[in-house]
């Protein structure tokens, strides 16, 4: 993609992320251990955070129109006292790692290969961030769905997910994961109503749920991420990826997704829903 930073935040201000809030120190300390993981893996030795902390400066001077901590990339890398860290500081942070991360694989990849492997590398900050959440919120995950019961758990996890994200800052002021769908797509009309979604799993198909999220952190660096290497991070997206993987299905928000398409108060993402192993229908 051709598009600069600066271009794509003149065509997508984000004016009420100006304000700054707090974000709540489990979920930085969780964030910064699972992204510094993938993240070093990519870089070994060859690449310290101060390269981050260049694009992390930029990105708060474009984007906040403020100066960044000088050592705001070395603080989150340390994973200790992560509180004093704001949402813009965590975008920008979220924007500066994945950012070195994408251009790294770029040095690598290319075309459709490059595509998935950036992919890969945001599914595996979600997997790890998932990892210590169901230690630290104890969550119950059925090894399938295929009864209520199963459904009632999974149910019970995405919530639990939902207001942690919530209580601890992530999103500022919505979460929800339905199974009730009502929207055309491509020209294709979904009328999926909750009680089907076991059926139409147990039959092989696809189904369907709605994840609406209401001011996400990270949703600035995301569009901007997504306009200029045509890949975001999607954090909590690939958390809950996780999690339906975990009770043995593949999910995924639709491949044609655009961050920038939706208001900040309601991002919503279409995400279809299959039992490994189903055949397709």
């Amino acid at each position: 993609m051709s598009l600069t930073l600066l271009s794509v935040v003149s065509q997508h201000p984000y004016d009420d992320y100006q304000e700054w809030w707090p974000l709540g120190n489990q979920f930085l300390s969780m964030m910064s251990e699972a992204i510094l993981a993938q993240w070093t893996s990519l870089s070994g030795s060859t690449m310290g955070v101060d390269a981050v902390q260049d694009i992390v400066e930029e990105y708060v001077s474009v984007v906040y129109h403020r100066e960044a901590r000088p050592d705001l990339a070395s603080a989150f890398s340390a994973t200790g006292d992560l509180a004093p860290i704001q949402s813009g500081e965590f975008d920008a942070l979220s924007y500066g790692f994945y950012r070195s991360a994408y251009d790294l694989l770029a040095s690598k990849y290319s075309g459709g290969a490059l595509g998935a492997e950036r992919r890969k590398f945001a599914v595996a900050v979600g997997a790890r961030f998932f990892s210590s959440l169901v230690d630290l919120l104890e969550l119950d995950i059925p090894r399938t769905l295929q009864s209520e019961a199963d459904l009632g758990c999974l149910r019970s996890a995405l919530d639990g997910i939902g207001a942690f994200l919530f209580d601890q800052g992530y999103l500022r002021s919505h979460f929800a994961f339905r199974f009730d769908v009502k929207m055309n797509y491509v020209g294709n009309q979904i009328d999926q109503e909750e009680e089907e979604f076991l059926r139409l799993l147990g039959r092989g198909c696809a189904a369907y749920g709605l994840y609406e999220m209401g001011h996400p952190v990270i949703l600035p660096s995301a569009v901007y991420l997504y306009n200029t290497v045509g890949e975001a991070q999607h954090h909590s997206s690939r958390t809950i990826e996780e999690l339906f993987a975990r009770a043995g299905c593949d999910a995924w928000e639709t491949d044609d997704f655009d961050p920038s398409g939706y208001p900040s108060e309601l991002v919503v993402e279409l995400w279809q829903i299959r039992l490994r192993g189903g055949q397709s229908g």
